[in-house]
C-alpha cells in the first residue's frame, strides 16, 4: 500500500508540473505570419483577439514557461512582440502583439524526427485587399513570357538536410532559386516565379497552386541531398511516377520530401487523396512526357558541371510534382553529406555554376 501511495502521489506531482514551453519561433512569410510553441508535451490551448491595440492571445492550460525562455521576445512580420505570463489555475498566457488586425489560425501537431509537440498559429492580415487599377491591355502581337516556376524546398520550420558543418538544405535551395530566377529573367522571352523567397514554410501542395496561379509553363523544385554513406555523391533529376519509385533510393528520398509537411508545420486533415490520383493519371500524359524530356536535358547541362548520381531521369512520388496543368521536375544538386559537394554547394561561385547549368538545360 505504501508503494501504491508513493506512486499515486508522484502521479499527482507529475501531473501538476504540467507542459514546459521552451520555445517559440516567428516566421514571416509574404502571405501570413506563423508563430510556434515548443512544449515538452501535449498542451490545452485556447485563443482569442483583442482590439485598440491588435493582440492575439494564446492560453495554454496546464503550462510553465522554461526558465532559459524570456518573457518578452522580438518579432516579425505582422508580430511585433511576444509577451508571457502565468495565469491563476496553472495556465500559461502569451500575448502576440500585433502592426495589425489578423485572423488566427491555430493547431496543434505531435512530435516527430524534428521536433517535439507543438502549438502553431497561423496569422493571415485581416484588412481588405487593396484596390488595384485594371491592369493595361496588352498588345494583340505580344507573346506570353514563358514562365518558370522555380520551388526552393524546405524552408522555416522545415530545414531539411543538414550537413556536419551545419549547412542546411532549406539555406541551399534558396540561394540556388534566386540565383537561377535572376538569370531566367535575364533571358528575354522568360520569367522566373520564385515559389519561396525566404525562410518560410510554403505546404506542397501550395506550392502547386502557386504555380498554377502565375500560370507556369514549368515547375522545378531545387533540392540538397542525403545518404548515410558519405562516398555517395552526385545530381540526380526526378519526375513524377504515379505507381511506384525507379529505385529503393528515389523511393526513399520521395518519403523524405514528402514528409516535409509534417516537419513544416502543416495542419492534419483528410486530405483529397483521390483527387490526387486523378491528377496522377492525367499527369501519365503529355506532361509526364515533357517532365522527361526536361529532365534529361537537365542531366546533360548540369553534368557539365557535377558528377551524375544517376545517369538517367528517375521517378518517384513525389506530392509537389504533382500537377496536371505543367511539366515538373525536381533537381537534387549534390549531397550535403559528401564532404567535397558540401563544401561546393557553399560556394557562391558554384552556386552561379550550377544555375547557370539548369538554364541551359
Amino acid at each position: 500500500m505504501r508503494v501504491l501511495l508513493a506512486c499515486l502521489m508522484t502521479g499527482v506531482a507529475f501531473g501538476a508540473n504540467g507542459a514546459e514551453l521552451r520555445d517559440v519561433r516567428v516566421w514571416a512569410g509574404p502571405d501570413s505570419t506563423r508563430v510556434v510553441f515548443d512544449l515538452d508535451a501535449t498542451a490545452i490551448h485556447n485563443i482569442f483577439t483583442l482590439e485598440n491595440p491588435s493582440r492575439v492571445v494564446v492560453d495554454l492550460r496546464d503550462t510553465h514557461r522554461a526558465g532559459a525562455l524570456a518573457a518578452q521576445l522580438e518579432g516579425k512580420g505582422l508580430v511585433q512582440r511576444v509577451r508571457s505570463g502565468p495565469q491563476e489555475g496553472g495556465a500559461l498566457r502569451v500575448v502576440l502583439d500585433l502592426s495589425a488586425s489578423a485572423r488566427p489560425k491555430t493547431f496543434a501537431l505531435q512530435p516527430n524526427d524534428s521536433y517535439g509537440y507543438r502549438v502553431v498559429v497561423d496569422l493571415a492580415s485581416a484588412a481588405p485587399a487593396a484596390v488595384t487599377a485594371p491592369p493595361l491591355p496588352r498588345p494583340e502581337l505580344a507573346e506570353k513570357p514563358i514562365v518558370i516556376a522555380i520551388d526552393a524546398g524546405h524552408g522555416g520550420e522545415d530545414p531539411g538536410a543538414r550537413s556536419r558543418r551545419g549547412l542546411r538544405e532549406k539555406d541551399v535551395s534558396l540561394a540556388l532559386a534566386r540565383r537561377l530566377a535572376t538569370m531566367v529573367n535575364g533571358e528575354p522571352g522568360l520569367h522566373a516565379v520564385l515559389v519561396r523567397d525566404g525562410d518560410y514554410y510554403v505546404e506542397l501542395r501550395d506550392r502547386i497552386r502557386k504555380a498554377q496561379d502565375a500560370q507556369a509553363d514549368l515547375f522545378i523544385s531545387i533540392h540538397a541531398n542525403s545518404y548515410r554513406d558519405p562516398s555517395v555523391r552526385g545530381t540526380a533529376v526526378y519526375v513524377l511516377s504515379p505507381k511506384g519509385a525507379t529505385s529503393e533510393h528515389a523511393a526513399l528520398l520521395a518519403n523524405r520530401e514528402n514528409m516535409s509537411d509534417l516537419i513544416g508545420g502543416v495542419e492534419t486533415d483528410n486530405r483529397d487523396d483521390q483527387t490526387m490520383a486523378v491528377l496522377a493519371d492525367i499527369f501519365q500524359t503529355s506532361a509526364l512526357e515533357a517532365s522527361h524530356d526536361a529532365g534529361g536535358r537537365l542531366l546533360e547541362s548540369m553534368s557539365r558541371v557535377n558528377t551524375l548520381q544517376r545517369t538517367r531521369v528517375q521517378q518517384a512520388s513525389f506530392v509537389v510534382l504533382k500537377s496536371a496543368s505543367f511539366p515538373s521536375v525536381l533537381v537534387e544538386t549534390a549531397f550535403l553529406t559528401n564532404e567535397r559537394e558540401e563544401r561546393l554547394l557553399r560556394d557562391p561561385s558554384y552556386q552561379d555554376k550550377l544555375a547557370r547549368s539548369m538554364l541551359e538545360g
